[in-house]
């Protein structure tokens, strides 16, 4: 007979390891034996899906029952689940809490619990909804919360802030994915609101950004937003890596004097039969982000943005500093731009190329041996790398 070693395992071991499981299982654990009816006060780490709960045997890709009082009895469920279980811990410290969920009714009712777990001493915190749930600004605020990551419809909702100003005073990684704003503003006053923020991870935002404080920043963006259509503005100077990814703006305004590090994945918004930008369209210029990342010494491109650097780039600074350069190529984007590129990264140590194809146009110049000339010679066999030339396939 197989001896459950588990079971014999210290009490605070136990509630380690329920603290790695979705709530609703460790919750099930009870039913087990009486050796765990009593474990659940001393998990630390909560996790409410919904979804999970609700629908545990739904296969991936089914929808859900659509029945509007159906949905509403089970939500009522997943409420009363979490409410009876924080009520359960009520003594105990919440060091990470996760919550998904599709709550339509009662947003009161998630306020309630985001200020629990708050009020518990979290250090890290996961908001998810498909639908919009507004946080009261007020009370959204904790002095231990280190790891914040919201997701999708939540909104920052309200007209006063938290005493001071301050929401998150420990806060050091932020990532905030589709999350709405009551103005442009509540989105500068709360990233303000978090004074050791050092991480920051944006996916659709109000194209303005201005913090002393962060030194990683990825911004990113699928389509072609109304605001950065508009213009950027990143005011961060104590800036050491940027991830930026998005279509290109009209105007950029940027402080990136501590920029070591930097990727690029910018886009064109349309391109004519001829792979040409859409010049009826906003084609932006980049020149003036280029320049205030001139004291780089990495920079990676992707294909589209050796396209943007060709087209809306109308004067690129020297980068004297510059010692590795990464591009990807496409066999779609064309190599125009790479001959301007190493001639103004005098001190380029390392090249790295992903995939030696592009697209062959009248204007590739002397990237490579593409066009037959015999007066040419190829920019990159004269390239002064000193440690390395590396190329790899995709």
């Amino acid at each position: 007979m197989a001896t459950d070693r588990i079971s014999n395992l210290p009490d605070e071991i136990l509630g380690k390891i329920l603290s790695l499981i979705p709530t609703k299982l460790a919750a099930s654990t009870a039913v087990l034996s009486k050796r765990w009816m009593n474990l659940l006060p001393l998990v630390d780490s909560l996790d409410f899906d919904e979804s999970m709960l609700l629908y545990p045997d739904r296969k991936d890709g089914e929808e859900e029952p659509t029945s509007i009082e159906s949905r509403r009895r089970r939500r009522h469920r997943f409420s009363d689940f979490v409410d009876k279980t924080l009520d359960l811990l009520s003594n105990s410290t919440i060091k990470k809490f996760s919550l998904i969920c599709d709550y339509e009714d009662d947003e009161s009712r998630v306020n309630c619990w985001i200020r629990t777990a708050l009020g518990r001493g979290s250090v890290e915190l996961n908001l998810k909804s498909n639908f919009s749930i507004g946080i009261d600004s007020e009370f959204f605020t904790s002095n231990t919360l280190v790891k914040l990551t919201i997701t999708d419809k939540f909104c920052l909702e309200g007209r006063r802030l938290p005493l001071g100003g301050v929401f998150f005073p420990a806060l050091k990684t932020l990532t905030l994915v589709s999350v709405a704003f009551i103005s442009p503003k509540m989105h500068q006053l709360f990233i303000e609101g978090c004074p050791a923020l050092e991480d920051l991870f944006i996916c659709v935002w109000t194209g303005y950004l201005s913090t002393p404080y962060v030194k990683r920043l990825t911004i990113t963006s699928d389509f072609d937003d109304d605001f950065e259509l508009r213009g950027l503005t990143l005011k961060t100077k104590s800036l050491v890596y940027l991830d930026y990814s998005s279509y290109v703006a009209a105007h950029y305004f940027v402080d990136l004097d501590s920029l070591v590090e930097a990727r690029l994945d910018l886009r064109l918004y349309g391109l004519d039969d001829d792979g040409c930008p859409d010049f009826n369209e906003i084609c932006g210029d980049i020149s003036t982000l280029i320049e205030g990342m001139k004291n780089i010494k990495s920079l990676q491109l992707s294909a589209d943005s050796l396209e943007v650097f060709h087209f809306c780039c109308d004067s690129m600074p020297v980068l004297n500093n510059l010692l590795t350069l990464s591009i990807e190529s496409d066999e779609e984007k064309g190599w125009e731009v790479i001959p301007r590129l190493l001639h103004n990264s005098p001190n380029l140590q390392t090249l790295v190329i992903k995939g030696l194809v592009h697209r062959v146009t009248e204007w590739c110049g002397n990237a490579c041996p593409c066009i037959q000339n015999s007066e040419m010679v190829c920019c990159l066999s004269r390239c002064q790398v000193k440690e390395a030339l590396e190329s790899y396939n995709k």
